[in-house]
């Protein structure tokens, strides 16, 4: 992953390419290349870092031709080298490919390729030699009966150098757009690379093989079937494309949530032994055993974040966890030793409170690992390990799909401590097949985004309003209130809901509305019994419940239903309906929602 651009047509198609991967730098990457057809081979250049780099390379000797492939990349298989980045090519570099996404199982693929001399660490390269095993003259074949061997996901574009008319792309979960013009065609992972050159453009679904010419667009199935395919115009600027026809940039990175919550977790644990997979700890199971103790350092929704993973640490690993506010940890004399594992978690990876923490742990002598987005970022750097968690570009300030990626992350690396301790193989077998559920679960809650819209509208009339949530799901109420202050500039505050009743109750009116998160899990009655306090003072209540609790509308005004989960997943779940609620609240007050005011993205000042 991240992007790709393609282009087959009768003018040069480098300077198409080139253009093409600056607008999907939105995206994020960290190392760019491009591949084009010239005479009868294929010329390949490939940089680390930004596009400049790969043009500077270019300008030299840039390769001609008028059919070629393009990519950015964000590293996920292999480290950050020219070795690994895109196109990766076979058969002696006849066949090029470009790819997205990621191949499960290419450790498997990898060993059945007896013979091939593998120069990188990449999935994709191992995609590519599939394909050059299965090619006997018919590129789309050769593709087709590739992928049928494939587990994972895949958006891709293949060339050959014996097809100088024909370009072959193929999807499973991460989206592939062509463009449609005179003779031409073009070829991207979302549209903004297409838009100055077309508006005309084919979606391809998932499980769809397009075999492409200059005067042609066909498409099929793995089967070889074809499918018919509609042309759509689409009338969006550049902005719009971004963001893939949503308003805002957080409504997109809301509904995001699904699809970057499978990147996140994809390939990263044993379903069979029921345990984690993150090899980033950089420790071994003895040194893992060896912590008795974890602690969390992060600011703002990340330090919500990590409130759930010092829950999960402490059901499922069974030692003391606790969570640091990053701008105080250094300022006290905490105490870590070689025994103390901290994360430091950051959705920039340059948060500088954080990133001030970072070094006092470590000076400490404390293990430290980072849990970031963004590649090559500074706690990234300065950590001896850790974890990306593959949320891509999060570009509204208020952050959304990176929580919901954090937690994720979180929820693995309790699983695996907990395997090593006293999780047993069946509990552990539980909760991934649980968290396996939580891609479609998410999308059930964000089908009720209108209905979420309305009740934030009639809602917004008031000046202030408390959110409460007990256990597991109190960090989803300071989120919420986070969220709603954020965006919408309402005040609001977020309790535990037994702590309501030792002060914040005497501020409760008909005009001080509560948001409740009342799911169905061991403190469900208690929870309960805190709402009908509320009630009783006479304030409106919208409550968050579980799928089939028809009581909880006995005590609520306006209520959203999240399907059932396991309880250490539920705010995976609860905390879509908050950011939904939040999101259209600030629609209705006319906000800018994307950059709210006094607000930055990346905090890199104390």
């Amino acid at each position: 992953m991240c992007g790709i651009v393609a282009y087959i047509g009768d003018k040069p198609a480098l300077p198409v390419l080139i253009q093409g991967l600056r607008r999907l730098e939105y995206r994020g990457y960290d190392s760019a290349g491009v591949a084009l057809l010239n005479g009868d081979s294929i010329e390949r250049v490939r940089s680390v870092g930004k596009i400049d780099f790969l043009t500077d390379k270019v300008k030299t000797r840039p390769p001609a031709g008028t059919l070629g492939i393009a990519h950015t990349r964000w590293a996920t298989h292999g480290g950050v080298t020219e070795e690994n980045a895109h196109p990766h090519v076979a058969l002696d570099g006849k066949l090029a490919v470009v790819h997205n996404g990621i191949i499960e199982n290419y450790r498997e693929l990898k060993e059945q390729l007896a013979g091939v001399n593998f120069v990188s660490q990449t999935d994709t390269e191992v995609l590519a030699h599939l394909i050059g095993r299965h090619y006997h003259g018919d590129l789309r074949s050769a593709v087709q009966q590739a992928l049928a061997h494939v587990r994972g996901t895949y958006g891709l574009v293949v060339m050959h150098a014996d097809h100088p008319d024909q370009l072959v792309a193929a999807r499973l979960g991460s989206p592939l757009v062509i463009g449609i013009g005179e003779g031409e065609h073009y070829l991207a992972s979302d549209a903004t690379p297409i838009l100055p050159y077309t508006k005309k453009v084919v979606f391809l679904e998932d499980g769809e093989v397009a075999d492409v010419s200059r005067a042609a667009l066909e498409t099929f199935n793995l089967k070889d079937e074809t499918v018919a395919k509609h042309v759509e115009e689409i009338d969006w600027d550049q902005t719009q494309a971004e963001k893939q026809g949503y308003p805002h940039f957080m409504l997109k990175e809301i509904f995001d949530q699904p699809t970057v919550f499978q990147d996140a977790v994809r390939g990263r644990y044993d379903l069979t032994e029921g345990t984690g997979r993150l090899g980033g700890i950089n420790l071994t199971e003895e040194e893992m055993r060896r912590i008795n103790r974890v602690v969390f350092i992060a600011c703002g929704t990340a330090s919500y974040a990590a409130m759930i993973g010092k829950y999960a640490f402490e059901r499922l690993v069974g030692i003391p966890a606790e969570v640091d506010v990053a701008s105080e940890f250094r300022y006290r004399d905490p105490v870590v030793d070689d025994r103390t594992l901290v994360f430091a978690i950051s959705q920039s990876g340059e948060t500088a409170d954080t990133l001030a923490a970072v070094r006092e742990a470590k000076r400490k002598g404390a293990f430290v690992r980072g849990i970031v987005n963004v590649v090559g970022s500074t706690i990234a750097r300065e950590t001896d390990g850790g974890t990306y968690i593959h949320a891509g570009p999060e570009l509204a300030v208020a952050s959304t799909k990176a929580y919901t990626n954090m937690v994720a992350i979180m929820l693995l690396y309790a699983l695996q401590f907990g395997r090593l301790r006293r999780v047993s193989i069946a509990t552990g077998q539980r909760l991934l097949s649980a968290l396996r559920e939580i891609p479609e679960k998410m999308k059930a809650i964000l089908a009720q985004s209108d209905e979420i819209r309305s009740m934030a509208e009639e809602y917004i009339r008031h000046r202030d309003m408390l959110f409460l949530g007990r256990g597991i799901n109190y960090p989803v109420a300071l989120e919420g209130s986070l969220k709603l202050k954020e965006i919408s500039y309402i005040h609001a505050e977020a309790y535990p809901g037994g702590e309501m009743k030792h002060g914040p109750i005497a501020l409760l009116s008909p005009d001080f509305p509560v948001m409740a998160i009342m799911t169905r899990n061991q403190l469900y009655d208690k929870m309960r019994s805190n709402i009908e306090e509320v009630r009783a003072r006479g304030a409106r209540v919208i409550l968050i419940a579980t799928v089939g609790d028809d009581r909880a509308r006995e005590i609520s005004d306006r209520i959203v239903y999240v399907p059932e989960t396991m309880e250490l997943l539920e705010p995976l779940l609860n905390t879509i309906p908050l950011q939904l609620f939040a999101y259209h609240a600030a629609v209705a007050l006319g906000k800018d929602v994307d950059r709210p005011r006094n607000l930055a993205k990346s905090v890199t000042v104390e």
